[in-house]
Order: C-alpha cells, then sequence, then structure tokens
C-alpha cells in the first residue's frame, strides 16, 4: 500500500513512518526539507501551504496521513498562535485541494487534530459522543480560548474539503508517548532524572496519553474500518492525574524523588523554556469512545505497564 504523510519528517511521522516501511508499505513523505535518510521514506518537498506538483504523489494513494502543523512547544505570543493557526488550516486545506484535483484519489484521509479541542474539566471524560468541547470553562485564562479555535479551524478546513470519493478522519490525539529523543517522553524523563518529577500545581489536572503503538495500531484499525469517518479520539482508556502520571514515571526509572512544583514557579519555568504553561495546567481527560466501542484492544491501556516498556527502551536508545 501507498501512503503520503504530509508533516511526515517530525518525531509523530517517523514514528508512523518506521512501522508502515516494516510492514511493506509504501511511504512517501511531504516536508518543507528533504533529507537523503528519512528512515527509508521517500521525501518530497512541499511549502505546506499551496498546491504544487507534490499533488501527483496523492494519486492513486491507498492513503494520505497529513501531521503538517507547527510545535505547539513554545511561548503563545500573537506570532507562534498565529502561526499555530496558518500551519495546521494552511496545510489542511492544500491537501483538500490536491485530493479533489485527483483523478485517482485516495481511499482515506486521516488528519492529524488535537485531544486539546476538549474543555478543561476534571468532572468526568471527553468522548466523541458526549465530550465538551472548549471555548467556555470558568476560572481558565481566556487565551486558552485560542487553541480550542485552532483547533475547531483545523478539523473545519478538512470538513470543508469537497472528496466524496475520500474517507475523511480528524484524529484527536492526545500525546503520543515514545523512546524517540526530543518526544515529551524524553522531556519528562530529564525533569525526572534531576528529581523535578513531581506534582505540579496539585497535580490534580489529567493527563490523556497513547503508547506509540497503540497510536500506530489505530491508525491501521481506522484504515480497515469503512464505516468509520469523522472524529476519533486516539487516547489510552484511562487517562490520569498529573500527580499520578509522574509518579508512575519515577518508579519506572527507579526514583522516589519528584520535587513538586508551585503554579509561579511553572510560569517562570515556561518563560525560560520558550514554552506556555497551557500545556502543564489544563486538564485534559480524553477517552477513546468510537475505538473501544468497534472493540479495538489497546496494548498499553494502563500507564504503570507503558512507562515500565517505553522506559526500558528509552535506557537501550531505540
Amino acid at each position: 500500500m501507498k501512503f503520503v504523510i504530509p508533516g511526515g519528517s517530525g518525531q509523530v511521522g517517523r514514528v508512523l513512518g518506521r512501522s508502515l516501511r516494516a510492514s511493506g508499505h509504501d511511504v512517501v513523505v511531504l516536508s518543507r526539507e528533504t533529507t537523503a535518510d528519512n528512515d527509508g521514506m521517500r521525501s518530497v518537498r512541499w511549502d505546506g501551504r499551496t498546491f504544487g506538483s507534490w499533488a501527483s504523489e496523492l494519486e492513486g494513494a491507498d492513503a494520505v496521513i497529513n501531521l503538517a502543523g507547527r510545535s505547539v512547544n513554545c511561548r503563545y505570543t500573537k506570532a507562534n498562535l498565529e502561526a499555530m493557526m496558518s500551519s495546521r488550516v494552511d496545510s489542511t486545506r492544500a491537501v483538500g485541494q490536491a485530493i479533489e484535483r485527483a483523478v485517482r484519489p485516495p481511499r482515506v484521509w486521516l488528519q492529524m487534530s488535537t485531544a486539546t479541542i476538549y474543555a478543561h474539566r476534571f468532572d468526568a471524560p471527553n468522548d466523541e459522543a458526549t465530550g465538551l468541547i472548549g471555548g467556555s470553562e470558568p476560572d481558565v485564562p481566556r487565551y486558552w480560548d485560542f487553541s480550542i479555535e485552532i483547533a475547531k479551524a483545523w478539523e473545519g478546513a478538512q470538513a470543508e474539503a469537497k472528496t466524496p470519493a475520500t474517507r475523511r478522519l480528524a484524529l484527536r490525539s492526545a500525546m503520543i508517548m515514545s523512546p524517540d529523543r526530543g518526544g515529551i517522553l524524553d522531556v519528562l524523563l530529564g525533569l525526572t532524572r534531576v528529581g523535578l518529577g513531581g506534582a505540579i500545581a496539585g497535580g490534580a489536572q489529567f493527563v490523556s496519553w497513547i503508547h506509540e503503538l497503540d497510536f500506530v495500531r489505530a491508525i491501521e484499525f481506522l484504515m480497515a474500518r469503512d464505516d468509520f469517518e469523522g472524529p476519533v479520539n486516539l487516547a489510552s482508556p484511562e487517562p490520569l492525574p498529573q500527580r499520578q502520571f509522574m509518579a508512575s514515571l519515577r518508579r519506572a526509572w527507579g526514583t522516589r524523588i519528584g520535587l513538586p512544583a508551585t503554579k509561579w514557579m511553572v510560569e517562570i519555568g515556561a518563560f525560560f523554556l520558550m514554552t506556555d504553561s497551557e500545556l502543564t495546567f489544563k486538564s485534559r481527560r480524553v477517552v477513546p469512545g468510537r475505538l473501544s466501542a468497534a472493540g479495538f484492544a489497546f496494548e498499553f491501556p494502563n500507564w504503570d505497564e507503558a512507562a515500565l516498556e517505553l522506559v526500558a527502551r528509552w535506557r537501550e536508545g531505540v
């Protein structure tokens, strides 16, 4: 099978591409910068905004999996927020135009989205049917609303495309945990190793996550299920409070020390690390309602077991 992955040169793209290549599939990565060695995947240049010669790669492809978008790990300045919005919406519209013009369009278009679209909450989990879309929560910074607007515009750009021959899914993904250097697990382990992996602002906020293996398996599952369209939550069925999440990671690493951090300490740290505290403070309690109802079985539903497996591979450099 042929897979085209716009934005596939990042961490998530490498995780997905390696697995697809290992299964014998043809994988083409669309990237602003092509490289000679991309884990065996062929690279094709695109600008992430406009229709171009890259669109020929979609002809006859089995699937396009669009992962393109500026990283959210940055300070939420006006310029960065605008770049986050435009990089997601423009790339999605470009992919939609390419599919619309294709003589032999892909069978399925899996579009990356985000679990951040759901409301900051502690009382109940968010699934696709009953989850609350964010943007009107009390007692949260109003600038958090922009992340919700980005997510809605991202999905809206896919929904607006006229692709009647191509099935469309919006992947509302939680944090994808892999042992790759530079990923979110690598960052969290960096804090854990120096004794800073404790509760943040009390640690009651929920963390939603998914093991890289289950992320790839879910993609394959959705590829095979022609009855699936629209939003799908890609998250473990067991989100947990941040204090428990980090305690499990400390146990997996083999340390008991995890100094807590107050809200003001995190705000200062985020400023110097050029990131934003929303990534830490927002309670993302997201569950995979549609996948679970369809019988998808997670290899790693529990964070304790997932953390042990991931830490072991991180130590091995895998």
